[in-house]
């Protein structure tokens, strides 16, 4: 027994050591580092975060056209870039003017910021700045720097095992959390600027892009928010900097690719469908305010005008607070279709099944929603009441337990989840 036990302290040990102790070449500087995460290890945190980012954006953009222009875009400078991983670009339907990278490859570029980028070198610049975050681990380094080694090691059992224990749960929870409200140093917005006017020039961009999305950013900063400022401060001496670098450094990059026709017909197809999302924006407001037929009429014109995943998931979600569960389920359903990566109309399908007491289908949905983002304590908690009317009473108690592990005390569920579970247990 002893030696049984001394075997299992030992592989610990070296297991955690392992784990601590990652070798590996930097292709930034071409020096061996020591580091926590592992390159993989970065890209298994990345791709698990990806649903959370998505839904946060209120869905993929339902273009296929649009999304393959900005993977050729991206995937032409993360060519040239030194690290060489899974690169992923993504355009998400947020009207907020932001990009936004995860660790180990993923890059997201709003509607809202396509909307205001006045040429494709402007968007490249802004690809490559977000590159040069990834390249330059910063995200990776984020995560090594908040979180402790127990954390990560949970957050990696979650990425790999999808793993339904509450602890590993909650330490996803706090690192996508922590990931998507990242705001950079000042070190470390330098060092992306550096990278990213290389990056777009060895592309083959002119690297004044770049400048030129800055200063779209200080205009708009006057009038209104711009998302992308508050995770990637721009003082001043920033814009200064990246002026000098690219005179000194990059003085002919002024004959450098700036502009093309397939961007500005990009742009056509996202004015067209602008009146739409500005129609569900005005609708959201609604719901918050609990107007929900007033909102149900703009989400009719959003979707009469385009049938985006957001317009269809929005009004799926006005029918359910409607208990109008059919037309729920129909509109969560269109908006999958379109979208089988976004959480939210999964989500919604789900609770529109439960109410009807279709348990089963209810857990179909929302099993498959779990898999997508597995830190969301009102998906435990309904995912537990369907287990208890079909009789899983183990699976039962698993969810509930894991929705009040979860819950920030708020939802207003937590007393029924309470009293289930002591019906559940016997007590």
């Amino acid at each position: 027994m002893k030696k049984k036990l001394f075997s299992l302290f030992i592989l610990t040990i070296f297991s955690v050591l392992n784990f601590s102790c990652v070798s590996e070449i930097d292709p930034l500087s071409g020096q061996r580092v020591y580091t926590l995460l592992s390159t993989q290890q970065e890209i298994q945190i990345g791709h698990k975060v990806v649903p959370s980012a998505i839904n946060e954006s209120d869905g993929l953009y339902p273009d296929r056209e649009i999304q393959r222009y900005i993977r050729d875009i991206g995937m032409s400078i993360a060519a040239i870039t030194p690290r060489r991983i899974d690169y992923q670009f993504y355009v998400v339907n947020s009207s907020e003017v932001n990009a936004f990278a995860l660790p180990g490859g993923p890059v997201f570029i709003t509607r809202g910021i396509l909307l205001k980028i006045n040429k494709e070198s402007e968007l490249a610049g802004v690809i490559a700045h977000e590159l040069g975050h990834i390249n330059a681990r910063h995200h990776a380094k984020f995560l090594e720097k908040s979180f402790g080694m127990n954390i990560l090691l949970n957050i990696l059992g979650v990425a790999l095992h999808n793993s339904s224990y509450s602890s590993a749960i909650m330490s996803l929870a706090q690192v996508s959390t922590g990931l998507l409200q990242l705001k950079f140093s000042r070190e470390q917005e330098n060092e992306a600027d550096a990278l990213g006017v290389r990056f777009s020039y060895q592309a083959g961009y002119d690297p004044e892009g770049l400048l030129g999305m800055f200063q779209t950013f200080k205009t708009m900063e006057r009038t209104g928010t711009v998302e992308w400022l508050s995770t990637h401060p721009l003082p001043d001496t920033r814009i200064n900097n990246v002026q000098k670098m690219i005179s000194t450094q990059y003085p002919d990059s002024y004959r450098f690719k700036q502009d093309s026709e397939r961007f500005h017909k990009i742009q056509e197809i996202l004015n067209t469908t602008k009146e739409s999302y500005d129609y569900v924006e005005k609708a959201k407001k609604y719901i918050k305010t609990r107007n929900y037929y007033d909102a149900l009429n703009l989400l009719d014109k959003a979707v009469q005008i385009y049938g985006s995943n957001m317009a269809y998931t929005y009004r799926a979600l006005v029918n359910l607070y409607l208990k109008k569960y059919p037309e729920a389920i129909q509109d969560a359903q269109k908006a999958i279709d379109l979208d089988n990566l976004y959480f939210k109309p999964m989500f919604i399908k789900g609770l529109a099944l439960l109410q009807m007491r279709q348990w089963h289908e209810s857990i179909n949905i929302l099993e498959r929603a779990k898999s997508l983002i597995s830190d969301s304590p009102d998906l435990y908690y309904y995912l537990g009441i369907d287990y208890q009317s079909i009789g899983d009473r183990s699976k039962a108690i698993e969810n509930l337990s894991n929705a009040l592990n979860l819950t920030d005390g708020k939802r207003g569920w937590e007393a029924d989840a309470q009293r289930r579970l002591r019906q559940l247990r016997g007590y």
